[in-house]
């Protein structure tokens, strides 16, 4: 096989046979995904949650991950914000000509290992080669099929006045790490991507809790969009205080230095959830125990007044508005 992608993969040929049956398949195989029929084949009953995303990043691999570690934990997680119990996946990859085999081999490796850490398996695929210059490396798409218990109703519109707010662990430091090798910078504390699956943590703050009003994975417009889309949502004010927002050291510096702020920037491995006040201490500490929850902390809480503001109370005791970034803060990060 050719050490390097060509077109002749994507045309149904021997070429594209070999790349499937040798490099694809052998690490991502599961009966489901065997069958290599065009439609995987499983059963499910109750209700279900469906979410599909597109993972463009550049670089293809940055400090603490990969696009193929991207894409899982991203549907992964979007799953979890449902409450929904992650079960399968799909894996779609866009190539372009000329990427080196070894690098496909690596990414498909980090999709395998972070499939099984999800405990999720890729059931169904695809893979189209496209000419040199028309992709960037390497696309992909994803698509994910999970289960919701008896009981859970969790919706961006439900957030209420006087539940708290709870955010897993620092900000910015995908978006950081992503930037700084796209860039070539080195800052004084090396900031490295949070991407993770966050579906073991969130099954944990489910028995912790059945009054967990909204859960959202901040992504791209990072801390700041979320919270301003909760409000939007379900028409509450949401007030945050800046000294309980963790925020990594090497993030922080970075930020000063560039003139960013870190609630603008993307995550993928952080969860913010909307809890009813009685249950909140719970939540927190059942967040705390999972590995990728340590640093979570109570950040705010709603209100019924500013309906459709987050505010934040700063370090010197002031407050301002936090609002929807007027434009890309920084480009492809996802």
């Amino acid at each position: 096989m050719s050490e390097k992608i060509l077109l002749a993969h994507g045309s149904g040929s021997k070429l594209s046979h070999d790349l499937v049956e040798k490099i694809l398949v052998p690490s991502l195989t599961n009966p489901i995904l065997a069958q290599l029929d065009d439609a995987a084949v499983f059963p499910l009953s109750g209700r279900l949650a469906f979410t599909t995303d597109s993972y463009v990043v550049n670089p293809i691999f940055f400090p603490g991950g990969d696009i193929g570690r991207l894409a899982v934990c991203g549907t992964v997680n979007d799953l979890s914000t449902s409450g929904a119990r992650p079960l399968y996946l799909s894996l779609a990859l866009i190539i372009e000509e000329g990427l080196e085999l070894d690098d496909l081999r690596r990414v498909i490796e980090s999709v395998r290992n972070t499939a099984a850490e999800a405990g999720v398996q890729i059931v169904t695929g695809d893979t189209k080669v496209v000419n040199r210059g028309k992709a960037d490396r390497l696309f992909i798409n994803t698509a994910g099929i999970g289960l919701i218990q008896e009981g859970v109703d969790i919706s961006g519109s439900h957030v209420r006045p006087g539940d708290k707010i709870i955010l897993s662990g620092g900000i910015g430091e995908h978006g950081i790490a992503v930037m700084s090798r796209r860039e070539g910078l080195e800052f004084k504390v090396p900031v490295v991507s949070d991407c993770a699956p966050l579906n073991r943590m969130v099954a944990g703050m489910l028995k912790a809790s059945n009054n967990i009003h909204s859960l959202r994975d901040p992504t791209r417009g990072g801390l700041a969009s979320t919270l301003s889309e909760f409000a939007l949502q379900s028409g509450v004010g949401i007030i945050i205080e800046e000294g309980k927002i963790p925020v990594h050291d090497g993030v922080r510096g970075a930020c000063e230095l560039l003139g960013l702020d870190p609630l603008y920037i993307a995550n993928e491995g952080k969860m913010v959830a909307a809890v009813a006040p009685e249950d909140a201490v719970a939540v927190l500490a059942s967040m705390q125990g999972n590995r990728y929850g340590t640093q979570a902390a109570l950040i705010g809480e709603v209100t019924a007044e500013h309906k459709g503001r987050v505010i934040m109370k700063t370090r010197i005791g002031a407050s301002r508005i936090v609002d929807l970034p007027a434009g890309e803060i920084l480009p492809r990060i996802c």
